[in-house]
């Protein structure tokens, strides 16, 4: 499997579980029922999200995008209640995690979900559902730790199966990583094969 970087940092006080699946799953859907159950809890859940095109948070004519148009980089706007920071990234072709683990960090939360980033060698969930007609990535990346679907499945050893549409098991699931992050820190073994 190509990943864009050879080594991702996997800091043994910053948790990363991956969320993989194929557009249309419910990868957002999901994560959307996950994070309250996971704050209450306790757990401090950050989430960065892949976007597959060019999107602004910010809105024409406000002083902040003002103000990134003529040339700040950064440019950080912050209220009591909210901050949001923004960059161009003009002469990178995608987005960089370990980058955004970097700015992540400092906030320490006690978990990082990634969505998208599905090629980079961190652990992860894959969702799946077979009736998109995609194919399975479990046998093709070695990173990923279990898989939720809503059908039965062969999986190689190790990788265990959850119930896609069971929140609460995918949540007990989710909220135990932290505390098994420290032993997941690496792909599968190599003769962890998908069972014919």
């Amino acid at each position: 499997m190509n990943s864009p970087v050879d080594d991702l940092p996997l800091d043994e006080q910053l948790p990363l579980l991956g969320i993989a699946a194929w557009s249309g799953t419910g990868k957002t859907t999901l994560l959307e029922a996950l994070l309250p159950r996971l704050r209450e809890r306790g757990l401090r859940v950050a989430v960065i999200k892949h976007a597959h095109h060019a999107f602004d948070v910010d809105q024409p004519g406000k002083d902040s995008h003002r103000l990134r148009q003529a040339g700040a980089s950064p440019m950080l706007v912050a209220s009591r209640a909210r901050l949001a920071l923004m960059m161009e990234t003009p002469d990178q072709e995608e987005a960089d995690l370990t980058e955004l683990l970097a700015m992540v960090a400092p906030q320490r939360p006690d978990l990082v979900l990634v969505e998208g980033f599905k090629a980079w060698p961190l652990p992860k969930l894959e969702l799946y559902r077979p009736a998109l007609g995609k194919p399975l990535r479990v046998a093709e990346d070695r990173w990923v730790r279990a898989v939720a679907t809503d059908a039965p499945l062969s999986l190689p050893d190790g990788v265990e199966r959850l119930d896609l549409n069971d929140v609460t098991a995918l949540t007990d699931w989710i909220a135990a990583w932290p505390a098994r992050w420290p032993a997941e820190r690496q792909p599968r073994a190599v003769g962890e094969e998908v069972p014919s």
